[in-house]
């Protein structure tokens, strides 16, 4: 995605939410270097990296906006993403009645606490913009990685203390490295700002989650 174009959709579609514009009241040459929107409301684009903002219209914005129509990697994500959290809330689950570790029993609740938001959020989007077809995106969830097999799951439902505490450790954190791979390539290949946002904090609290299990394992 264009970064500088993105933050000028996200400048305009703030202002227009709001009613509001930033107004540049008695604009000078020198106050208006590219010479546009010398009179009345206008909005300050950011530019490139080395490039000066630039004051424009917002007749000018709104046609400059970014193109923010979800695309095939936009919905995948949502639609594998929640899948995948879905797994983790239910490996959580388990956590409190089953580890021995205070320090996995916390790391569950923050797990939980991270991942339900989440799935509500997807599935907010989701109804906003639903798939063109039932079947648009295929069905691959199978092959998304990082998800426990049905036998790691029953083993993990059988053990107890420190077992479990391992196994739910190792397992989780192969989860969430998949779960960075799915973000990465909606990072890379989608085209809808709140799927890109919601990538981002997945890569940031996963991450953070990854470092915390390989000290603990």
């Amino acid at each position: 995605m264009d970064m500088a174009k993105v933050l000028l959709g996200r400048i305009v579609g703030a202002a227009l939410a709001a009613g509001l514009l930033l107004p540049l009241a008695g604009c000078t040459d020198g106050g208006d270097p590219d010479g546009e929107a010398r009179s009345g409301a206008a909005v300050i684009a950011p530019g490139k990296p080395g490039e000066k903002a630039r004051t424009i219209s917002p007749e000018q914005a709104a046609k400059e906006l970014p193109d923010n129509t979800p695309n095939a990697a936009d919905r995948a994500y949502v639609r594998r993403m929640t899948e995948h959290h879905g797994q983790a809330l239910a490996m959580s689950a388990l956590a409190p009645d089953r580890a021995a570790s205070d320090g996995v029993k916390r790391l569950a609740e923050r797990i939980t606490a991270a991942q339900r938001p989440e799935i509500g959020a997807m599935a907010r989007w989701a109804a906003r913009y639903p798939a063109p077809t039932p079947d648009a995106d295929g069905h691959d969830h199978a092959a998304m990685p990082g998800m426990a097999t049905e036998q790691q799951l029953k083993e993990l439902t059988g053990a107890s203390g420190a077992a479990f505490d391992r196994l739910f450790l190792a397992l989780m954190t192969v989860h969430h490295e998949g779960a960075l791979k799915m973000a990465g390539e909606a990072l890379a290949a989608g085209n809808n700002v709140a799927v890109e946002e919601m990538a981002t904090e997945v890569v940031a609290t996963q991450t953070t989650e990854i470092h915390r299990m390989r000290a603990m394992g």
